[in-house]
């Protein structure tokens, strides 16, 4: 048998293990962590890079914190690989982002030292300051500890959380994984030693004796002496904000080097000050695998790939994916319209803006991640007369909702939300899933709501929303590749709230809003060899609807079924309000809306989630048999 690569790892089945090793052993346990990581990493595909610059940091916190009673909060969780296979999981760490394996991040309902679950950035200062107020009020003398890396600093919710932690006495310990920030300058012996110092019980106990010192002096004197230090702290670290917001700085840190995080993070644990503490941990993504450090992106996120080379395995598709389409889209209108501009918060490359940005880099603006400053940012450039693109991802879009009511909808401003990842999205699961923004942006008067069926009514919807510049639009389309249908020249735009005919039936009328149209056309099939035939629409509008179609189809079949890619109150609910006090179900139609059922739905490939979901072609089938009061044994069997 060959001996084991991990040998030290193969020990390790919680951190308590992890606390139980000396020090000199921590820096071959981060070895065979990385190694663990890279090779499950590279049979399953998931978020590599960040996880990869944190081993270092995950091992020196479970060693030096007594996790779970410590509380141990990731922010967004996609670099908490590493802590996964220190906290009892390593047996399924090779199911990550699999049906019924282990999720992409932190889930509170798969482990105890998983205290918050995450999937969207910035909110950890904020769940953590919760959980510190609790243990004052439990009289409780456990930790927190909050690890966020500088992408998720931007996010206002961050400086919400740090305000409010920055005026309060909570002890909160909140680690800066800075991976890309400008703000850390020498990290090297001489910060190393500075920052032990200023962590010290000592120096922070002769810091309060001064402070108590100078209270008893004139005020001027006490002012004097309070900015010079913490100016004086501030040159020499670079921490003057943080200190600023209320934080005791330390900082900035070598995050590979474990003779620099044990006595520090030994120095904060063991303190008995009151107040938040900011640690500055300087990380390199994808550090320790050549490939991952080589990369522009530091293999951010990755599908499977070779372990020796890093090189990526890619399905083949002869179809493009909905996010180059658009971004080839939104290039074809700028190109003849200078008034195009796009924003996008952190998503650049997963919006396809990135392309964009590339042909017009002064009309492109990345704004971090701040979806909320990006919608009303969109808002304020749409005042000046021109043109932007949000381009957000459904879940994302979430997180923006009162700009987009309060300074989009409510002002009639041309915004124009290119809404990615519609719909069920696979591995990244339900924080990720495009659920819910029909539901939420069908409701707001003054809003046009498309959904693109394939490819190539996704371009026209781009020529659409470029030309419509009297109010807000959304056009929403899913993640993946296309149906593979012929693309047009150049897009078209389309007649507002017209959707139209696929194919012509005469028993049952299925009306198709976005990307399910292919399996209703599967499904149309199915029931016509059943002696049912079957009309397939494609709405193309949520809002404003097509009433003339809808009146068709509720006058000339006996079943009307509608389908999206959403949760309840979205496209069917605008369809059963305007039927209803139109009059249209007073005949006996026999109408039944699919939507996504009332459920979050856990991470798997996304034609397992639709199954579960109950919105391919066999539920369609079923769904109309039922409605003609056909029995199972009727219906044809479900794939």
């Amino acid at each position: 048998m060959a001996a084991s690569n991990t040998p030290l790892l193969d020990g390790i089945e919680n951190p308590a293990d992890v606390r139980a090793l000396s020090p000199d052993a921590l820096g071959q346990l981060a070895d065979e962590v990385r190694t663990c990581m890279i090779e499950a990493v590279s049979r399953t595909g998931g978020h590599l890079g960040a996880g990869l610059g944190v081993v270092e940091l995950t091992v020196a916190l479970h060693h030096i914190f007594d996790t779970p009673d410590d509380r141990l909060i990731w922010d967004v969780g996609h670099q908490a690989y590493p802590h996964k296979i220190l906290t009892a999981r390593r047996d399924r760490i090779h199911t990550l982002r699999q049906g019924a394996g282990l999720s992409g991040f932190t889930r509170r309902a798969e482990s105890p030292y998983d205290p918050f679950g995450a999937g969207h950035a910035g909110t950890s200062i904020s769940a953590g300051l919760g959980m510190a107020v609790a243990g004052d009020l439990e009289e409780s003398d456990r930790r927190v500890i909050c690890v966020i890396g500088d992408g998720s600093m931007t996010s206002g919710m961050a400086f919400e959380a740090m305000n409010n932690a920055g005026s309060m006495s909570s002890r909160l310990i909140v680690i800066l994984n800075d991976n890309d920030m400008s703000i850390a300058p020498n990290v090297g012996a001489l910060s190393a030693y500075l920052s032990r110092l200023i962590s010290s019980s000592g120096y922070r106990g002769l810091r309060n004796i001064a402070k108590q010192v100078a209270q008893r002096l004139p005020s001027s004197f006490e002012r004097t002496a309070r900015l010079a230090e913490e100016y004086a702290r501030g040159l020499a670290t670079g921490g003057t904000l943080f200190e600023e917001l209320g934080f005791y700085y330390i900082g900035p840190l070598d995050g590979h080097n474990l003779d620099h995080l044990l006595p520090i993070l030994k120095n904060v644990r063991d303190t008995d000050q009151d107040g938040p503490v900011l640690i500055h941990v300087v990380t390199r993504k994808g550090h320790g695998y050549d490939p991952a450090e080589s990369s522009d992106d530091k293999y951010h996120g990755v599908s499977r790939f070779d372990l020796i080379t890093g090189t990526q395995v890619k399905s083949a598709s002869a179809a493009p994916s909905y996010t180059n389409v658009f971004a080839d889209a939104l290039i074809a209108e700028a190109e003849k319209d200078e008034r195009i501009v796009a924003v996008t918060a952190a998503m650049a490359a997963g919006t396809g803006l990135d392309r964009f940005g590339e042909r017009f880099a002064e009309r492109c603006f990345d704004v971090g991640i701040a979806e909320q400053h990006a919608v009303t940012f969109a808002a304020g450039l749409a005042t000046e007369g021109f043109k932007p693109f949000a381009a957000i991802y459904s879940t994302f879009l979430q997180r923006a909702y009162d700009s987009v009511v309060h300074d989009v909808a409510i002002q009639n401003l041309p915004v124009r939300f290119a809404i990615d990842r519609a719909g069920l999205v696979g591995a990244d699961g339900a924080t990720h899933a495009g659920s819910f923004d029909l539901s939420y942006l069908c409701c707001l008067p003054n809003m046009v709501v498309m959904a693109a069926a394939d490819e190539a009514e996704l371009v026209h919807m781009v020529a659409t929303a470029a030309a419509l510049d009297d109010r807000p639009s959304a056009f929403r389309y899913p993640r993946g590749e296309g149906r593979g249908v012929e693309l047009p020249a150049e897009g078209v735009p389309l007649e507002i709230g017209k959707g139209h005919i696929v194919r012509e039936g005469s028993a049952i009328a299925i009306l198709s809003l976005g990307g399910r149209l292919g399996e209703c056309l599967k499904a149309a099939d199915e029931l016509a060899v059943h002696g049912f035939p079957t009309t397939v629409a494609d709405a193309r509008f949520a809002k404003p609807l097509d009433h003339d179609l809808i009146a068709r189809l509720a006058a000339e079949h006996q079943v009307l079924i509608t389908i999206e890619e959403g949760a309840v109150g979205g496209f069917a609910a605008q369809v059963m309000q305007f039927m209803a006090t139109s009059g249209l179900l007073d005949n006996g139609l026999k109408l039944r809306p699919m939507v996504l059922p009332d459920i979050f739905i856990e991470h798997d490939t996304p034609a397992q989630q639709y199954r579960q979901a109950g919105l391919c072609a066999p539920d369609i089938i079923a769904t109309a048999l039922e409605a003609l009061g056909r029995q199972a044994a009727e219906s044809p069997a479900r794939a």
